[in-house]
């Protein structure tokens, strides 16, 4: 089930997960990585991250970490290196967070 933002009633379990997720993109370097494996088509090498985002290896792949470890990551190995991809229903939560259908503005 997705939850969004706006939801009327925001159990404590699901503010929870919102408020990992949050963490998790609380970083620029975090959003960009989102942001460029949500836009490939297919999971990115973490050498061509490293190369998109103009940073050290040994600083993306904490970032890495925890976007993976927050559950927005799929990690696949082939050989030596690791290629990432965006989870796909992390993405789909992603999304609904979003979504501020619901939400009663005040003037």
């Amino acid at each position: 089930m997705t939850v969004s933002i706006a939801s009327a009633a925001l159990s404590e379990a699901d503010a929870d997960a919102i408020a990992t997720l949050f963490r998790a993109l609380g970083d620029p370097a975090r959003v960009r990585i989102v942001n460029l494996l949500a836009s490939s088509g297919e999971p990115v090498c973490v050498c061509e991250l490293v190369d998109a985002l103009g940073l050290a290896q040994p600083t993306v792949s904490p970032h890495l970490r925890k976007l993976f470890e927050a559950g927005l990551l799929e990690r696949e190995e082939r050989g030596k290196w690791s290629f990432f991809s965006i989870e796909p229903v992390a993405c789909k939560r992603l999304a609904s967070l979003v979504d501020f259908e619901g939400c009663r503005l005040h003037h």
